[in-house]
């Protein structure tokens, strides 16, 4: 049964679409090809890409590069499409429309994404995400299936439509690599991810600061800067003579950097779009065994004290953040203890084989 993955946005070898949805087709038996940006065309691991141009800027994108993507999703003459970008939608519902079957992969809030651009007045972003949340939804009835990655974007769509598939790590990614043990290891910090202001990026690299006068600490940081300018802003800082930056990882890399660490960071700034989310690098930290410091947000706080993974803290008090780093370095037992559960807690519950079940009966659903 050949089905189609589509998407303007993502890389072609993004981890959610190709590493975990498109590999589990794979090994399902389906037929699968990936309409993406990538250099070129070819079958990998059993899945057939398609490679269109990556948009130079976000006009091209909409209007030029979802164009080749209806394009080749026409040529490709699927059973069901797949489809990964809001921008994607109407292809969707032309797709539809010729009587194919098409699944909506929301992967996080709309309507909180947009009142997150701090570039747009503040009353302009309430008015657009009350139209962004009524055009998305009422254009998702007209598609098949709902595919959400959290519990919470599910609940903004018809229950009886969608199904949630959460974004938990890979059995590879839970294997440990061979690395010192916990408690011998130098005090070192880790972050992996988008780099930004609202992501933590400034309070980590102070709070850094603070900590190494007295431990000798070190931040290793690896991922992309979201702009030159947060760059400078970081690099600016006093703290940042104590990080280690590595840029961005192919996934062997973060593993073996995580390998070296002692504690894993996830500072998000409490803003509408990250306080119901379930970021990666949180479940990622867990799979390799770190204890967590992450932000005090209701939901993280309930599955880092439900597990007894980490500590919470304010992601806007550097002087907290520190403070909890020290109480992990000085207390090495506890904290390989916390590591230890949060990487019972994946192996047992948050990890892909358990939402691969619900993307496969989805399928089965809509080939049937």
């Amino acid at each position: 049964m050949r089905v189609c993955h589509l998407t303007s946005v993502h890389p072609a070898y993004d981890t959610r679409i190709f590493e975990k949805e498109c590999l589990s087709l794979v090994a399902a038996g389906y037929d699968v090809h990936l309409v993406a940006p990538a250099a070129e065309s070819g079958d990998v691991r059993g899945v057939t890409i398609s490679a269109i141009p990556r948009a130079r800027n976000r006009f091209t994108r909409a209007f030029v590069t979802t164009v080749r993507v209806w394009a080749r999703a026409l040529r490709l003459r699927a059973r069901v499409y797949h489809c990964h970008d809001p921008e994607l939608i109407p292809i969707g519902l032309l797709l539809r429309a010729l009587g194919k079957r098409v699944i909506y992969d929301v992967h996080e809030e709309l309507p909180l994404d947009v009142l997150d651009k701090q570039y747009l007045p503040g009353w302009t972003r309430v008015v657009l995400a009350g139209i962004v949340d009524l055009s998305e939804r009422a254009a998702a009835r007209g598609l098949s299936q709902i595919v959400a990655a959290t519990p919470a974007i599910a609940r903004r769509f018809p229950a009886t439509r969608s199904v949630v598939v959460q974004n938990f790590p890979l059995p590879s990614e839970m294997a440990l690599v061979d690395g010192r043990p916990y408690a011998s290891r130098p005090p070192l910090v880790a972050y992996v991810g988008l780099i930004n202001e609202i992501r933590g990026a400034v309070e980590m690299v102070q709070a850094v600061g603070q900590l190494a006068t007295q431990r000798s600490a070190r931040l290793l940081l690896a991922g992309r800067f979201d702009s030159p300018v947060i760059e400078a802003r970081v690099r600016a800082l006093p703290g940042w003579r104590y990080v280690e930056y590595r840029g961005q990882l192919p996934r062997p890399g973060v593993a073996q950097m995580l390998a070296e660490a002692r504690l894993g960071l996830v500072l998000f700034h409490p803003r509408p779009n990250h306080v119901r989310s379930q970021p990666n690098k949180l479940f990622e930290y867990m799979a390799a065994g770190l204890p967590v410091v992450a932000s005090r947000f209701p939901l993280w706080q309930d599955i880092v004290e439900r597990t007894g993974c980490g500590l919470l803290v304010d992601p806007l008090d550097p002087e907290a953040i520190a403070a909890a780093m020290r109480w992990l370095f000085e207390h090495p037992a506890e904290a390989e203890a916390m590591g230890a559960r949060g990487r019972e807690a994946v192996r047992q519950r948050f990890n892909w084989p358990c939402e691969e079940t619900a993307l496969l009966a989805c399928y089965a659903r809509m080939c049937s």
